[in-house]
């Protein structure tokens, strides 16, 4: 006898913002091999074109979707687009942020504003506008992007800890909103990761150092280690979690070392 596939989605479709690299770019690859549908949004349409031509030679469905995350009706528009062209939308991974850095007493009001906008309006209007599709079908899953600067204060990011704290808030207030209409609210809390958006601390050898140090497992995270957290809350297996942040970290937030 044939035993089921653990994580299977399968007939599944899904929507990854900042899907062109990073996280994204891991967890995409990693929802197809899954047997996902997975539409890539980011802003670069030939960029997508090539990751999309990436797939394809893995006999994986990965489809551009590009559009700014950050601009409300162009999402709107995209995720309809979605819909009428696959029939559902299952999985919305609102992965895409932005970054700011300087001390609090110098950091411009500006910048806190674009960075709240980028990394929490836009994406509450976007995860709103894609649960009153899922609540239709009455299933859906929509996983956030948090950060363990929700957890544990930092020195230079007091906008990007507060987008990220109101994000796990929104998390578990949608959860309970959400949950009777058969729809899953959960996120993840990364470590450190080594992308593009943390390139100025990865080439601090000073600050590497003290994150060999600070973390258990001695090392950074990798985008796939997040993506294999994103794909176990996509899946049937977290049928019955939500409202829930899973922090992947390498022991960073709970250790004293």
């Amino acid at each position: 006898m044939t035993q089921p596939r653990h994580f299977d989605l399968s007939g599944k479709t899904a929507l990854i913002t900042g899907a062109s690299r990073g996280i994204g770019l891991a967890t995409a690859f990693m929802l197809a091999r899954q047997g996902a549908k997975v539409y890539l949004n980011a802003r670069n349409a030939e960029e997508l074109k090539k990751i999309a031509a990436q797939f394809q030679q893995e006999g994986l469905q990965g489809v551009p979707c590009p559009f700014d995350a950050f601009e409300t009706q162009a999402g709107q528009v995209a995720i309809d687009q979605i819909i009428a062209e696959s029939g559902r939308l299952d999985i919305v991974f609102l992965n895409a942020a932005i970054q700011s850095r300087a001390p609090l007493f110098e950091f411009k009001s500006e910048d806190f504003l674009r960075l709240v906008i980028g990394n929490l309006v836009s994406q509450w209007e976007l995860g709103r506008y894609a649960a009153r599709h899922m609540a239709q079908r009455e299933t859906g899953r929509i996983i956030f992007t948090g950060s363990i600067l929700a957890l544990m204060g930092r020195e230079n990011v007091s906008g990007y800890t507060a987008s990220k704290a109101a994000i796990h808030g929104i998390i578990r207030q949608w959860s309970a909103e959400l949950a009777p209409s058969g729809i899953s609210v959960n996120g993840v809390a990364p470590g450190y990761v080594k992308t593009q958006l943390t390139s100025a601390l990865h080439n601090d050898e000073r600050f590497c150092a003290w994150l060999q140090s600070r973390t258990p497992m001695r090392r950074w995270a990798r985008p796939e280690d997040i993506a294999s957290a994103v794909t176990f809350l996509a899946s049937d297996e977290a049928g019955f979690m939500t409202g829930q942040v899973l922090v992947v970290d390498g022991g960073l937030t709970s250790s004293l070392c």
